[in-house]
């Protein structure tokens, strides 16, 4: 009987995927979540001009999308002071990070991240053959100068770091990480993950030159801007690397719809204000719910809360697997000693009183 021939390394591999979605969890549970609080989507939701703009882009969707994303790379280009070609667009910063990962990684070739750290980059890396080589968080905070004196150590084309961090939620200044990219060892490219920035302190979002060869940022409309659903993300770098993404990038993967909402999005600095008031006021009534039941909210520069349970993680998974049931999602990290805590991600006060009200119910059968 014929089969496909697969390589080796596919063959090496588990048909997985990094997360459970919650329509996943929702078949298996037989009805659907009276609050959607673990994916960390933005539930208040997109700007009405980018809503409208997209349902107006609906009409030409026979149309494929522009394949070099023009309007919107110079949008992006004059938003952030830099040129067009410092920028290129991709399906969410998970296809732009399999982009760059095809780019620059081989099988047997060192990648830095940190234990626990955002998974989906790990399984883009093993899925092209890279060796992944992890260090730990210090004080639930990813660790630079761990992160590049590693690199060093193992001769990393890539190391990866979020900032703000995913799935704890807290940050480093902009200023501190750029010092300490002086010890980044030559040939390494930093990959600075700031899918959450525009919620951050101001200071968070790093400073660099738009030429500096050693980094590359992601950001992405699927967090403040409200448009995970439309799969809309970009990087920034210099010009030499952001040319090489059109030697692998799927160049009629961005759809009309999307190319247009997020245009409209990014031209709506009043909603975006909007929205991080919202995020700013739903992450203090995580904490203050959090609190009054003897649980201890790490500080978060995100749309989601990591909550310590102050015990281990099989207690902190017993608490999401009841919440779960209670029909609350949630997630929580994967990796000691951050597994002692469950994520809530910011949602609407209907979704907080729901959350509210499970909690004390989920933590006694769990305490049982």
């Amino acid at each position: 009987m014929t089969v496909p021939r697969y390589t080796p390394l596919a063959q090496s591999l588990p048909a997985t995927v990094p997360f459970v979605g919650p329509e996943t969890q929702e078949r298996h549970r037989g009805s659907t979540f009276a609050a959607r609080l673990g994916a960390n989507e933005n539930v208040f939701g997109p700007s009405p001009r980018a809503i409208e703009a997209m349902q107006t882009a609906t009409t030409d969707v026979w149309m494929y999308g522009d394949p070099e994303n023009h309007e919107l790379r110079h949008a992006l280009a004059a938003h952030h002071d830099v040129t067009p070609d410092h920028i290129v667009v991709g399906e969410g910063i998970d296809g732009l990070l399999g982009y760059l990962v095809r780019l620059l990684v081989g099988p047997g070739d060192a990648v830095v991240t940190s234990d626990g750290a955002y998974p989906t980059f790990n399984y883009h890396v093993t899925g092209f053959g890279g060796v992944l080589h992890k260090v730990p968080y210090l004080d639930d905070r990813e660790d630079p100068a761990r992160l590049f004196a590693k690199a060093a150590e193992v001769d990393a084309k890539l190391v990866y770091l979020a900032n703000p961090d995913n799935p704890m939620g807290t940050w480093h200044s902009g200023a501190d990480l750029l010092a300490a990219m002086d010890a980044l060892p030559e040939g390494c490219l930093l990959v600075l993950d700031e899918a959450y920035v525009e919620c951050a302190p101001e200071g968070t979002a790093i400073e660099a030159h738009p030429d500096d060869p050693r980094l590359i940022r992601m950001r992405t409309f699927s967090k403040v801007y409200g448009m995970a659903g439309a799969r809309v993300g970009y990087g920034l770098g210099a010009p030499g690397m952001i040319s090489a993404f059109n030697k692998v990038r799927n160049h009629f993967g961005m759809n009309r719809v999307a190319q247009a909402g997020a245009l409209a999005a990014l031209a709506d600095s009043e909603w975006l204000d909007h929205v991080r008031d919202e995020i700013a006021t739903a992450r203090d009534r995580i904490a203050e719910i959090a609190r009054s039941h003897g649980l201890t909210p790490v500080p978060s520069a995100t749309n989601f809360v990591a909550l310590d349970c102050d015990s281990d993680g099989a207690f902190a998974k017993a608490v999401l697997d009841n919440l779960i049931s209670l029909g609350i999602f949630v997630r929580m990290p994967f990796s000691v000693p951050q597994n002692r805590c469950i994520r809530v991600s910011c949602g609407t006060a209907a979704d907080l009183d729901a959350f509210e009200a499970a909690l004390p119910k989920a933590l006694d059968a769990a305490r049982r």
